[in-house]
């Protein structure tokens, strides 16, 4: 039996959007990679449609396609996951977000959907503090928790007194979509930058539930902004020249948890896992995975995935594999910064990829690389395009790859497969 080494670099691809201040290359093309190039050039390549053709997934759909579930069959909602993830007890039909805390400017204009990248765990949390505490909704008989994750992050969780809520209502961050449960990011310039009113999407089966819901949520959206408005944290947000956290935007409703069966039953391997957002935290729980207690990341790239480089080294002996999902490449995507995605790319290869690769035993171990979806820097947001893929080790052949990225791979003798596909692959290389 062989180990298997599952590494996820989030929003790694761009695709077929090449960066003009790259010379017309992605930044994964433009970057020094030569640890990612030799595993290339040991093992076979290609691309992949982690949830499917055609849809820009969010990364929870993305995550658990990739990890061998049909996110069609089991998926809930990304609210339900993350307040998992949060320590929030979810009930069946309660009603949990995905929250963002945003800046607002004049009316239902947005600033900015992340704070300026700048809100810290601290402010968050003051802030969950004041909302919970002076908002009362009246709307329908309920109670609501929010409740902060990691840096501008939160989860709103509505709770129906008597009355079950539903997660089939819209989003208020217009950066998201809905295509029943599913969250589909939307292309930067292709919607208004404003607030959008909750409503009952078109397929909602309870349709008196949905209507609270939405209720529900707008006069939380309302009367959040009140508080927020007038809260210290945002007045001194101000005098120091930031913006202030005056909005809370939602996604990704869902009304009950997912019920996955668990990887060691449907692989038969005790999988271990790295994770660094709260949404992967949740399926990790949802599926049996042991999480590996991480620090959160810092603005230090080198110590950051040096440290992570050594647990994965400590860590590996303990499990049948280990699934490992690293944040870096996605946040320069959000923010079109093609230079800085690059260097973070550049970065995971030299502190993290190369010191692990020495470390380890090819012949004993299947490693893969791949990412959860692209996000285009020219884009500032997911697309639909496939994420490059490799897989070497345990003896596998090589194949006429040269380098590792997004054109090269689509010529490997891999070739085109779909996100459920790779872990029943990577068990099966391991069985060999």
């Amino acid at each position: 039996m062989k180990k298997i080494l599952y590494i996820v670099l989030d929003g790694l691809g761009d695709g077929k959007y090449p960066c003009k201040e790259l010379d017309n290359r992605t930044p994964l093309e433009a970057a020094s990679t030569p640890t990612m190039d030799t595993l290339a050039k040991e093992g076979q390549t290609g691309v992949m449609y982690t949830v499917g053709k055609g849809i820009a997934p969010e990364s929870d759909i993305a995550v658990i396609s990739i990890l061998g579930y049909d996110a069609m069959k089991y998926y809930t909602g990304r609210g339900p996951l993350e307040a998992l993830a949060a320590g929030i007890k979810i009930s069946d039909g309660d009603l949990a977000f995905r929250a963002n805390f945003a800046t607002r400017g004049s009316g239902r204009a947005i600033k900015d959907r992340r704070v300026g990248r700048n809100l810290s765990t601290e402010e968050a949390a003051q802030l969950c503090k004041e909302i919970n505490k002076k908002v009362k909704l009246t709307s329908a008989p309920s109670t609501f928790q929010l409740k902060n994750t990691l840096e501008y992050r939160a989860v709103l969780v509505i709770r129906g007194v008597k009355k079950k809520l539903s997660g089939y209502v819209t989003n208020t961050d217009p950066a998201y979509t809905k295509h029943g449960l599913l969250g589909v990011a939307r292309e930067t310039g292709s919607f208004e930058n404003i607030v959008e009113y909750c409503t009952p999407t078109k397929d909602c089966p309870d349709t008196g539930a949905a209507y609270r819901s939405a209720l529900l949520v707008n006069e939380f959206t309302l009367k959040s902004c009140e508080v927020l408005d007038q809260s210290e944290i945002n007045k001194e947000r101000i005098k120091k020249g930031f913006l202030p956290a005056n909005l809370v935007l939602l996604r990704d409703a869902g009304d009950h948890l997912p019920k996955l069966p668990a990887m060691k039953s449907k692989f038969k391997k005790n999988f271990g896992c790295f994770v660094e957002m709260p949404t992967e935290e949740g399926i990790a729980l949802l599926t049996g995975m042991k999480i590996v207690p991480l620090p959160p990341p810092t603005q230090d790239l080198e110590k950051d995935y040096t440290l992570r480089s050594e647990m994965t080294i400590k860590h590996m002996k303990k499990y049948d594999g280990l699934y490992i999902h690293i944040k870096g490449p996605d946040v320069p995507g959000h923010d079109g910064d093609a230079l800085k995605k690059k260097t973070v790319i550049e970065t995971i290869d030299q502190y993290y990829l190369a010191p692990l690769i020495n470390h380890i035993d090819l012949d004993k171990t299947i490693v893969a690389i791949t990412a959860d979806h692209s996000t285009p820097c020219k884009l500032k947001s997911h697309s639909d395009d496939p994420v490059p893929l490799l897989i070497c080790g345990g003896g596998i052949k090589p194949d006429n790859t040269k380098s590792f990225s997004e054109k090269v791979c689509s010529t490997g003798k891999i070739g085109k497969i779909l996100g459920v596909q790779l872990l029943p692959l990577l068990v099966k290389y391991a069985n060999k």
